[in-house]
């Protein structure tokens, strides 16, 4: 039974993961557009923080 819950649990913080990612990966190519502010960003990618999304963007900046 406890080998069941922690699968689950593997299974949830994978899933979590996966969510983060995505959001990261939609939030980058929406700050490489720069056609939005970061708020605006934050209120279409609410999973992600703004302070993430600065950080985000420093990161992003570097690249450029």
């Amino acid at each position: 039974m406890m080998s069941l819950f922690d699968e689950e649990q593997i299974m949830k913080s994978s899933i979590r993961s996966e969510r983060h990612d995505e959001a990261r990966e939609t939030a980058e190519r929406m700050i490489k557009m720069g056609k939005l502010s970061l708020d605006e960003i934050a209120l279409c990618v609410p999973s992600l923080s703004l302070d993430e999304l600065k950080e985000l963007e420093t990161e992003v900046m570097q690249l450029a």
